[in-house]
């Protein structure tokens, strides 16, 4: 996620620091205290919130348990990371299914904050868990909302109610008697934005709340909004009693102060982030993986969820007893390639998968489009035999191999190099446990 870079960066410096020394003083650990304050305050976290974190992270630091450890400054950054976790939610908090079918769920936010192209995505993912979704469009102010609705739901493969202008509280209940009568499972209410809260918004929303009887309400607000957002969550949570914010832009060019802001000042979880431009592109929100991804320490686990969804329980099967075998081939590498590139950019992937994942595969850390086009030609204009045998490929098949898709010897070699310690690492971590987990390379 770009949108933590610069902070994680600057916490990397100063914890870089702290875990050079044998011990710490406490002068030390209050220096280290400030700096961590500096880098939160200019990374848009609100004073209070920062002022509440730093109070308690300094008092477990300088216990004597951390000052008499052989580790001290790994008993801090651990301290950190646990009090990182505490202040984004701890765990993450599942969306709430209605007892009684259909889930109805109210979405509202500010105008320009992606709500409407979330509530796409919110049904795409629904969808793929096996819900019949139904979006209603309740925005009728702004011209565009209803044709973006379309557009999204149609890219989800799901329904859309909608009246056109009409009354948006008599829309939203219109629309829940026709999921009901239709055996719509699940109700997406895509309500109307403002460029500012004013009281004819809520006034509007707090009816709607009142006719459909949501079984939640979900906040969408923008991540690069910085501590505005969390401003716009309080006045939101205020006046409606949210149960829970939807962040979008989380991949952005932003400070990342208000996904550490907002579940301190509101009191209410944040549940789901947005992160990328594609309807796939929705994460379920995990304190415990953001606060690892903060503090540079990379997010495994969702890495290996997006594998899961991209692959096949077949292809895994599949894999594993290649893996198993020790058959994998320079074949098997191409279609690992086209799944890596399902899952998305793959130098976030391997961000995401933290330092020792990226010093066992550096070179794919360095691939980008046009290389992985490069590569895929190289396999492709190999004979079967050779990606079958890729020991069996020596200076004369290297030539011929470059030549034929258009690359040079050294590309040849990098590419055979990456293979090589691609099988390394599956032999080191054992390849039947990698693939239960769903871990590709």
């Amino acid at each position: 996620m770009a949108s933590f870079t610069g902070l994680t960066e600057k916490l990397k410096h100063i914890f870089a620091k702290l875990t050079r020394s044998g011990k710490l003083t406490e002068v030390e650990i209050k220096s280290a205290m400030r700096e961590v304050k500096l880098a939160l305050l200019e990374a848009d976290v609100n004073f209070l919130v920062v002022k509440e974190f730093i109070n308690k992270v300094s008092e477990k630091a300088s216990g004597e348990t951390v000052m008499q450890s052989l580790t001290p400054g790994q008993q801090v950054i651990k301290i950190v990371h646990e009090e990182l976790t505490a202040l984004l939610g701890k765990t993450n908090e599942k969306l709430v299914v209605s007892s009684k079918p259909p889930s109805v769920y109210m979405m509202v936010g500010l105008q320009g904050a992606g709500k409407t192209t979330f509530c796409g995505k919110f049904a795409y993912m629904l969808k793929g868990q096996g819900k019949r979704v139904l979006l209603v469009a309740c925005d009728v102010y702004r011209p565009a909302a209803i044709p973006q609705l379309r557009v999204g739901a149609k890219t989800a493969g799901v329904e859309v109610y909608d009246e056109g202008q009409g009354n948006p509280v008599k829309i939203a209940a219109n629309g829940l008697k026709h999921a009901i009568k239709n055996g719509f499972d699940t109700v997406i209410i895509d309500t109307a934005g403002r460029l500012h809260i004013n009281e004819e918004l809520m006034k509007e929303l707090v009816n709607i709340k009142k006719e459909v009887n949501p079984t939640e309400i979900l906040l969408t607000v923008d991540a690069m909004t910085g501590q505005d957002a969390v401003n716009v969550a309080k006045e939101f949570n205020d006046k409606l009693d949210i149960t829970g914010v939807l962040l979008t832009k989380l991949d952005g060019d932003t400070r990342g102060g208000a996904a550490l802001s907002i579940r301190r000042v509101t009191g209410k979880p944040i549940k789901f982030c947005g992160v990328g431009e594609k309807i796939g592109d929705i994460e379920a929100f995990h304190p415990e993986r953001i606060a690892s991804r903060i503090l540079g320490m990379g997010d495994v686990l969702t890495v290996i969820e997006k594998a899961k969804d991209m692959v096949s329980e077949k292809e895994m099967k599949q894999m594993e007893q290649k893996f198993r075998e020790n058959t994998f081939t320079l074949e098997d590498f191409l279609v690992q390639f086209d799944n890596v590139k399902k899952m998305g950019n793959i130098d976030e992937l391997l961000a995401g998968m933290g330092g020792m994942m990226g010093k066992n595969i550096s070179a794919a850390g360095r691939l980008d489009e046009r290389q992985m086009a490069r590569n895929k030609a190289i396999i492709q204009s190999m004979t079967p035999f050779e990606r079958r045998n890729p020991d069996e490929i020596k200076a004369n098949r290297k030539k011929r191999i470059a030549a034929g898709s258009g690359t040079s010897i050294q590309e040849v070699n990098a590419l055979l190099k990456q293979f090589d310690q691609s099988r390394q690492l599956i032999k080191q971590f054992g390849g039947s446990k990698m693939m239960k987990k769903g871990m590709k390379f």
